[in-house]
C-alpha cells in the first residue's frame, strides 16, 4: 500500500486531481476509476472522485503493477483541477499571461499545449474565462472550438460562479456589498472578511456583475487595494509576481452531469505572503475550507 499526506499546496484540491498529480500520464478515466473500485481512499475510507483534500489527511493506494509504472517523482509542469473530454481547468500562476503578448513570452495557453503535446494528448486550446496576468487560480481551457463556444455561451449569459480570494491593504470596517458603476454600468461586488493580518486583511469576494477588472478597482473604490497591485492604488511587491489575488472556487455546469465545483489550492508565493503579513499557516488553511460546500469537504476527511 502506497501512503501520501496531503501538504498545503493540495489544501482544497479534488481528490481525483491529486491522483493526476500522481500519474500525469495515465487515461482520463483512470484516477476515478482507482478511486471508484477502492484501490484509492481518503484516510482509510472510501470516497468520491469530488471530496475535497484537506492538509494532513492521507491518501492510500494499492499497489499494481500498472499503478506503479505511471507513478512520477516529479509533480507536472501544469497544475491540473479538473479535466474530461471537453475541457481542462487549470491553476494558473500570478505573474504568467494568459495569452503571448511579445515574442517568446510565456504564457498559459502555450505551456498547457506544449504539456498535451509532452502527454501525448495534443490538442488546440481555447481559453473559456481569463485571469488578469497578476491572479492566480482557475482557468477552464476548452478542448475543441465546439467545446469553447459551448461553455462560452454559459460565461456569456449565466456567468461562472466564482469566488476570490483578496489580500488588501488596511481593514475594511465589515462584510459588504460594493455597487460603485463601472464603465457606466451597473456593477456589484460583494466581500466578506476571513482574516485580519498586519496592516492588511483576507477577503473572500464575488462579483456579482462581470465588468474588466471589477475587483481590483471596486476593492481600490473603497480605500482597500489588493496588495501589490500598482494600477489601481497599492505598491509594487518586489518580492511578489502579480498581485495578491486568487481565483479559488468556480462552478459551472457541465451538459452532461451538472454543477461541478472546483477550488485552486492556494498557490505558495500567495501563502507564504500572507504568512508574512501576520496570518497564521494554520487559521488560514482553516478559514478557506469552510469555503467549500460543506457536502464535499467533509466526505472521508478527518474532523
Amino acid at each position: 500500500m502506497l501512503s501520501y499526506e496531503i501538504f498545503p499546496r493540495d489544501h482544497c484540491r479534488r481528490l481525483e486531481s491529486f491522483l493526476r498529480t500522481l500519474m500525469p500520464t495515465a487515461a482520463t478515466g483512470y484516477p476515478r476509476k482507482l478511486i471508484k473500485s477502492g484501490a484509492a481512499k481518503l484516510n482509510g475510507a472510501a470516497s468520491t472522485p469530488d471530496t475535497f483534500l484537506a492538509f494532513r489527511d492521507t491518501v492510500t493506494l494499492k499497489e499494481s503493477a500498472t499503478l506503479t509504472a505511471l507513478l512520477r517523482e516529479e509533480r507536472p509542469a501544469l497544475d491540473i483541477l479538473y479535466e474530461d473530454e471537453q475541457i481542462v481547468i487549470v491553476n494558473k500562476p500570478s505573474g504568467l499571461a494568459m495569452h503571448r503578448t511579445a515574442e517568446l513570452e510565456d504564457n498559459l495557453v502555450d505551456q498547457s499545449a506544449a504539456y498535451m503535446d509532452w502527454r501525448d494528448t495534443a490538442c488546440k486550446l481555447y481559453p473559456v474565462n481569463r485571469l488578469d496576468r497578476g491572479t492566480s487560480g482557475t482557468v477552464i481551457l476548452a478542448k475543441s472550438s465546439s467545446s469553447a463556444g459551448l461553455y462560452g455561451r454559459q460565461v456569456k449569459e449565466t456567468g461562472l460562479d466564482k469566488l476570490y480570494l483578496a489580500l488588501v491593504e488596511g481593514t475594511p470596517p465589515g462584510s459588504g456589498s460594493i455597487c460603485e458603476p463601472l464603465d457606466g454600468k451597473e456593477s456589484e461586488t460583494r466581500y466578506s472578511i476571513l482574516l485580519p493580518g498586519d496592516d492588511c486583511t483576507l477577503l473572500a469576494v464575488v462579483p456579482i456583475s462581470g465588468r474588466m477588472h471589477q475587483i481590483r478597482r471596486h476593492l481600490e473604490a473603497i480605500g482597500h487595494p489588493v496588495l501589490g497591485d500598482k494600477r489601481y492604488g497599492s505598491h509594487e511587491m518586489p518580492e511578489y509576481e502579480g498581485f495578491a489575488l486568487h481565483s479559488f472556487k468556480t462552478v459551472l455546469i457541465r451538459p452532461d452531469s451538472g454543477p461541478l465545483t472546483v477550488c485552486a489550492p492556494l498557490t505558495g508565493p500567495f501563502l507564504d505572503l500572507c504568512t508574512q503579513r501576520g496570518i497564521s499557516r494554520e487559521e488560514l488553511l482553516a478559514a478557506v475550507k469552510n469555503l467549500i460546500p460543506s457536502s464535499n469537504h467533509d466526505q472521508g476527511g478527518k474532523p
